[in-house]
C-alpha cells in the first residue's frame, strides 16, 4: 500500500509539473522573442478574433507610459514591454535656447522595462534601467525603445542600444548590465535590432556608421565570449540562429554581405552578397533553406540552400532561387508558413505570396486599401495572417495560395509594434495603449 501511495504521489507531482510546463513553457502559451516561437512570425496554435473595434472584442485596454515601438514578448502571465518615458527635465545646458524650439530629444528620458499582467492589463512593475538624455534624434516613425526584449523563461534581456543592455528577473530586478557605447545610425533613423538567445549565449548585433560589431555574450553575466568587427554600415535586421545538421549557425543579414558565423568561435562559415542598403527584415528559415530580403532603393529576396553553403556563395547554386521584383519589404519581416512565404511591398499595403521551395508566384502586389505606412510585421495563426498599419487599420487575410481578405478592422491609435498571438488572444501595442483582443469580450 505504501508503494502504491508513493507512486500515486509521484504521478500527481509529475502531472502537475507537466501541466505547469504546458501552461508556462509550451510555445502556444509564450511569445518569448521577436517574431515568435520559431522566428517565422507564426503562432503555433490559437484562434483569436478576426473582427474587432474600440467597442467590440476588447478584453482590456491599458495606457502604457512613454513611447516604445518594440514588439512585446509574453511569458506565462507577464507581458514585457520596453518604453522611453520623457520627463519634464531639460537635459541641455542653459544657453539661451528658446524653449519653444525644444524637442523630445532635449528632455531627460527614463528607459524602462514594464511588466503588464496578461489577464487584466494592469502594470505589475516597471523598472527604470537608465535615466538620461537620448544620444540621438530618432526618426519620426521611430522610438528610443524599438528593440524587442527576449526571455529564456528565467530572465528578461532588454536592449536599449546606445543606452545599454540589461538582464532582469521576472520581478523587475536588474541582475547585470552592459554599456557597449554609442551607435551612430544613418540619418538619425534610430536603432532596432533585437537581441537573440541561444543556450547560454546572448547575441547582439550593432551595425552602424561607426565600427560595426557582433557580440556573443554569456547570458548569465553579460561578459563577452567573442566579438567580431564587421565591414557594414547601418542595418536593423535581427540575427537568426539555425541548427543545421547538428551544428548551429548564426546568420546576419546586412547590406554588404549576408554572413553565417560559427556560434562557438565567430568564424565565418559562408557569406553572400545581393541585398540592398538599409537592411531591416530578419532572416527566416525552414526545411534547409534560409530566406533573406530587403527593399530600400532596390529589391532583393534570396533563398539559400544550407546544404550547399560554404565560403563565398555569391552567384552560386547555393542560391536556389531569387526574386528581384519590386514587391519586397523595406521594414516589415515576412511570414513563413506551410511551405509559403508572404511579404509586403516596401512599407506599403501590397501583399505577395510565393512558394517557399521554388519561388513560384501564387499572387503578387495585392492591394490592402486604407492601410498606410506599415512598419509592423505580419503574424499568422491557423489559416490567417494579421497585418497592422500605422494608421490603426488592420487586415486579416487568408493564409492560402489565393488572395482573400477575411476582414478589415480599425482602432483609434497608431501602431509600430507587431501583433502578438497567444492562444485565443491578440495583443496589439499602440502608441497610446496596449490592447488585448479576445472573442468573448466587449468594452
Amino acid at each position: 500500500m505504501k508503494h502504491i501511495i508513493s507512486i500515486s504521489v509521484l504521478l500527481f507531482i509529475l502531472f502537475g509539473y507537466l501541466s505547469g510546463q504546458s501552461n508556462h513553457d509550451g510555445n502556444e502559451y509564450n511569445w518569448a522573442q521577436w517574431r515568435g516561437p520559431n522566428e517565422t512570425g507564426v503562432a503555433p496554435s490559437g484562434n483569436p478574433p478576426v473582427e474587432w473595434s474600440e467597442t467590440s472584442h476588447i478584453k482590456w485596454k491599458s495606457d502604457i507610459p512613454g513611447i516604445g515601438h518594440a514588439t512585446p514578448i509574453i511569458w506565462g502571465d507577464q507581458i514585457i514591454l520596453l518604453s522611453a518615458v520623457k520627463t519634464d527635465k531639460i537635459g541641455t545646458s542653459e544657453n539661451g535656447e528658446n524653449p519653444a524650439n525644444l524637442t523630445a530629444k532635449d528632455y531627460i528620458h527614463k528607459f524602462e522595462v514594464i511588466s503588464v499582467d496578461r489577464n487584466s492589463g494592469k502594470i505589475q512593475w516597471q523598472t527604470t534601467v537608465r535615466e538620461e538624455l537620448p544620444f540621438f534624434q530618432t526618426h519620426e516613425f521611430g522610438s528610443w525603445a524599438s528593440s524587442s526584449p527576449i526571455t529564456d523563461g528565467e530572465n528578461i534581456y532588454a536592449n536599449f542600444g546606445s543606452h545599454g543592455i540589461y538582464c532582469l528577473n521576472f520581478h523587475g530586478k536588474i541582475l547585470w548590465e552592459r554599456d557597449l557605447g554609442r551607435m551612430e545610425k544613418r540619418m538619425d533613423f534610430g536603432e532596432g535590432s533585437s537581441p537573440v538567445l541561444y543556450r547560454d549565449k546572448l547575441i547582439v548585433l550593432r551595425d552602424h556608421e561607426g565600427q560595426s560589431m557582433l557580440y556573443v555574450m554569456d547570458k548569465t553575466n553579460g561578459k563577452t565570449l567573442w566579438e567580431v568587427k564587421r565591414d557594414e554600415g547601418s542595418s536593423w535586421s535581427t540575427p537568426l540562429v539555425i541548427e543545421y545538421r547538428g551544428s548551429p549557425q548564426l546568420i546576419t543579414s546586412a547590406s554588404n554581405l549576408i554572413r553565417s558565423y560559427d556560434i562557438e568561435t565567430g568564424k565565418i562559415i559562408w557569406s553572400c552578397g545581393g541585398l540592398t542598403s538599409n537592411v531591416i527584415p530578419s532572416p527566416v528559415y525552414a526545411d534547409g533553406i534560409v530566406y533573406l530580403m530587403s527593399g530600400y532603393r532596390g529589391n532583393a529576396l534570396l533563398a539559400i540552400d544550407l546544404s550547399k553553403a560554404s565560403g563565398n556563395i555569391t552567384g552560386s547554386d547555393a542560391i536556389v532561387w531569387n526574386y528581384g521584383e519590386s514587391t519586397t519589404p523595406y521594414t516589415p519581416c515576412p511570414v513563413l508558413k506551410d511551405g509559403k512565404i508572404w511579404f509586403l511591398k516596401a512599407n506599403n499595403g501590397y501583399l505577395t505570396c510565393l512558394d517557399a521551395r521554388t519561388g513560384k508566384e501564387y499572387y503578387a502586389n495585392q492591394r490592402l486599401d486604407g492601410i498606410r505606412n506599415i512598419f509592423t510585421s505580419p503574424v499568422a495563426v491557423d489559416n490567417r495572417i494579421y497585418i497592422a498599419g500605422t494608421n490603426g487599420s488592420f487586415y486579416v487575410v487568408k493564409a492560402g495560395t489565393a488572395f482573400e481578405v477575411i476582414s478589415q478592422n480599425t482602432l483609434d491609435d497608431n501602431f509600430f509594434a507587431s501583433p502578438v498571438i497567444i492562444g485565443n488572444d491578440l495583443f496589439l501595442r499602440g502608441v497610446k495603449a496596449l490592447y488585448c483582443v479576445s472573442e468573448e469580450w466587449d468594452l
